[in-house]
């Protein structure tokens, strides 16, 4: 037999002719060390969901303007006097109606109150009736619907057809029935309300994504192996269903708030003293044509919060999205 060569170089360059398994196991040494596409590990490193989805959000121009206007809003809500040193319900009668003045941008509404100063404070409550109203609806609906897709059968029925009842409901004029009996001028009617009749939606998204991820083979694979449903449900099934209920509550956060605004317009939402856009912008609707500008600038802010959250939803849902990949 002919003798091997000690050298591991040359042993290596005489694989082509005799050692296959050699050379297969050079390339794929030589592929492991190869940098991926962001230059920091292997290309054949596995890569979860989440992380495509940030990768492919930090590219997404949309997502990063509206992530900003967003933060820009947060920010302010927080803490509106970083912008606006006045106060929303000081109101100077003598100067009702009257346009941009030094100190004082937008204007003075119907009541002599600074616009610019209410427009402010206002993003405040819209903001905090989104995100508390999408955060139950995500909550409740997200429960009953895992839930009746994870054990199906009768418990599937049930909420099935009260889901149907609930979708029946008009929001507005549901809103109008059953705020025009309260009292209290908080927000929390108006999140309960929300609530009530917004997770339906949620429930039927969050059903369906839960009964195509238990079907999957790590599922039953779990199953077989003596998993509980406890433990099936949120370790296995609920990270990987999750998905498309975040770009749903993302999407209609921004709903949300335009729906106080509407129901504050029309009077049984959110009621003075609170400021509120949908309450500036039922005001000036009645003097419009002698100061448009108390309606549009609360109307201008409304309409780019909504817009704001509407693309952050779409960005996501194309980055969470498999099958735009």
């Amino acid at each position: 037999m002919p003798e091997q060569p000690n050298d591991p170089e040359l042993a290596i360059a005489g694989t082509g002719m005799g050692g296959p398994m050699d050379l297969a196991t050079s390339e794929a040494a030589t592929l492991d060390k190869t940098p991926g596409p962001d230059g920091g590990g292997p290309q054949d490193r596995p890569r979860s969901l989440w992380s495509d989805a940030w990768r492919d959000l930090r590219r997404n121009p949309v997502f990063i303007i509206s992530a900003l206007v967003i933060l820009f809003l947060v920010v302010i809500s927080i803490w509106p006097s970083l912008i606006a040193s006045g106060n929303p319900l000081k109101c100077n009668l003598s100067k009702a109606q009257e346009g941009s003045q030094p100190g004082h941008p937008f204007g003075y509404d119907g009541q002599g109150c600074d616009v610019y100063t209410r427009t402010v404070y206002g993003a405040r409550t819209s903001v905090t009736v989104g995100v508390l109203a999408t955060l139950g609806v995500s909550l409740l609906g997200s429960v009953l619907g895992g839930l009746a897709g994870f054990f199906s059968g009768v418990w599937d029925s049930v909420l099935s057809r009260i889901t149907d009842i609930f979708f029946a409901i008009p929001v507005v004029l549901g809103g109008l029935v059953l705020l025009s009996v309260v009292t209290s001028n908080t927000v929390w009617p108006v999140i309960g309300f929300m609530v009530l009749l917004g997770w339906p939606q949620i429930s039927r998204i969050a059903r369906g994504s839960v009964i195509t991820a238990k079907q999957n083979d790590y599922v039953q694979a779990a199953r077989a192996l003596g998993a509980s449903n406890s433990r099936l449900l949120l370790r296995h099934i609920a990270p990987n269903a999750v998905a498309p209920v975040i770009v749903v509550a993302t999407i209609a956060l921004g709903t949300y708030i335009s729906l106080e605004a509407t129901l504050s317009y029309l009077g049984v939402g959110l009621k003075p003293p609170t400021v509120s856009w949908g309450i500036d912008i039922s005001s000036a609707s009645t003097y419009v044509r002698n100061a448009p500008h108390a309606l549009l600038w609360p109307s201008g802010a409304l309409a780019i919060t909504v817009l704001a959250f509407i693309m952050l939803g779409d960005a996501v849902r194309d980055a969470l999205d498999p099958k735009l990949r």
